[in-house]
C-alpha cells in the first residue's frame, strides 16, 4: 500500500481554518478525505456532521470524507484509520489533521516521523498555515504560539486581508517573509482556496522520492536583501530604527537567516556541527531546510530538519554548467546567528 499523504492545518484562534476545511470537503473534487480534528477546536467542522457527545469516533459523510475527533493520542488515531484502510473498512486517499489554535505544530509533525508504525502509514506532505490578517498583528506580538505557526509553515495562507489596508497588508507580508522566507504567501476569501494550493505540496518532505521542493528561496535577490537588511534587524536596539523603511516594527523572537556557500562540506564535519547544535538548541530549532553541496558527490544533498530531528537524502545531480553552492535557512526562536553561521563555515572543506 503505498503511503497516505498527511496535511497538518494550523493557525490561531479565529484565523479561518475551518473554514478552508469546509470548502475543500464539500468541493467537489471525487477524493476522498478523511479529516482529523483535535477536539478542543473553536468549532467542530460541521455541528450537523460531528456532534460533540457523539458515540461514534468516525464519521463517514455522503461524500465519501471521513471526519473524526481525536479522542485519544494522535498515533492512535493515526494508526486506526491506517488499519481500516487496510482493512477495507474505510476508503479514504489523504488525511488532514486541524489542529487547535493554540498548538504547537512541532511535535504533530514529528509523530509522522517518530513512530515506527505511522511513519510506515503515511507521508507528512506539507504544514499549511493560516494567519488572520486583522488579529495577526497583535497576536504575533503576544502569543509564542502564533509565531511559531508562522515559523513551521510550508505555505501561508492570509485571511481577511480585506478588513485591512494595502499598507498594514504589505507589512504583515514583510514581517512573515523575515520570519519564515521559504513559506509562499496567499491572500484568501472566506477559504477559498484552490486544491491544489493546499494538498500534494511536498514542502515537507524528509524521503529521497521527491526532489527539492522548488520554491525554495526562489526570490534569489529579494531574499538576500531582506537577509542582509535583517543583520540590522535582528538586534534589539535597531528594531525601530528601520521600522519605517522595512515595515517591522516588532523584534519576534522567531526568526530566519540563511547560510550560503560555494564551496563544498566535509560531511564528517557537517554532522558533528549539526549534531552539537541540535542537542543544544532543537527544542528552539522550528524548521531547517538546505540544497547541500558535499564533497564526494555528484548529487545534491537534500536536507531538513525539525527541532531535534533531522535527515538528508540525495537529490537530483548536480546538472553541466551549474554553480555548486550550499543554500541553508533556519528558522528558529531566539537562535544564535553568528554560532550557526560560523559552525556551517567551519564544516566546509578546507580552502
Amino acid at each position: 500500500m503505498s503511503l497516505i499523504p498527511a496535511t497538518i492545518l494550523t493557525g490561531f484562534l479565529g484565523s479561518g481554518k475551518t473554514t478552508l476545511l469546509k470548502r475543500v470537503l464539500q468541493e467537489a473534487h471525487g477524493q476522498k478525505i478523511a479529516v482529523i480534528e483535535n477536539e478542543f477546536g473553536e468549532e467542530n467542522i460541521d455541528s450537523d456532521i460531528l456532534v460533540s457527545d457523539t458515540k461514534e469516533q468516525i464519521i463517514q459523510m455522503s461524500n465519501g470524507c471521513i471526519c473524526c475527533s481525536i479522542r485519544e493520542d494522535l498515533r492512535a488515531t493515526l494508526r486506526d484509520l491506517a488499519e481500516k484502510k487496510r482493512k477495507g473498512e474505510l476508503d479514504f486517499e489523504r488525511v488532514v489533521i486541524e489542529t487547535t489554535g493554540v498548538a504547537d505544530p512541532g511535535p504533530v509533525a514529528q509523530t509522522f516521523f517518530m513512530d515506527d508504525e505511522v511513519a510506515e502509514s503515511y507521508l507528512l506532505d506539507s504544514i499549511l498555515t493560516l494567519v488572520d490578517a486583522k488579529h495577526a498583528p497583535s497576536q504575533l506580538n503576544e502569543r509564542q504560539e502564533a509565531r511559531r505557526q508562522v515559523g513551521f509553515a510550508d505555505q501561508i495562507f492570509i485571511s481577511k486581508s480585506d478588513l485591512v489596508s494595502a499598507e498594514e497588508l504589505e507589512a504583515l507580508t514583510h514581517r512573515i517573509k523575515h520570519m519564515n522566507p521559504r513559506a509562499p504567501q496567499k491572500a484568501v476569501h472566506f477559504g477559498e482556496v484552490a486544491l491544489n494550493d493546499v494538498f500534494d505540496l511536498r514542502g515537507f518532505n524528509l524521503n529521497a522520492k521527491l526532489d527539492i521542493d522548488p520554491d525554495f528561496l526562489k526570490e534569489e535577490g529579494h531574499e538576500h536583501h531582506d537577509h542582509a537588511e535583517g543583520e540590522h534587524c535582528d538586534h534589539p536596539s535597531h528594531a525601530h530604527d528601520h521600522g519605517a523603511g522595512h515595515h517591522h516594527h516588532v523584534d519576534d523572537d522567531v526568526k530566519s537567516f540563511v547560510f550560503k556557500s560555494n564551496r563544498p562540506f566535509d560531511a564528517a564535519k557537517l554532522e558533528d556541527f549539526l549534531g552539537a547544535i541540535v542537542n543544544v538548541y532543537g527544542p528552539r530549532m522550528l524548521r531547517y531546510k538546505g540544497v547541500l553541496y558535499m564533497k564526494g558527490t555528484d548529487r545534491k544533498v537534500i536536507f531538513q530538519g525539525v527541532h531535534q530531528l533531522m535527515g538528508s537524502d540525495l537529490g537530483p545531480a548536480w546538472a553541466e554548467g551549474e554553480t555548486r553552492c550550499n543554500k541553508m535557512v533556519f528558522i528558529g526562536i531566539d537562535l544564535p546567528k553568528d554560532i550557526f553561521l560560523q559552525g556551517m563555515e567551519q564544516s566546509l572543506v578546507d580552502a
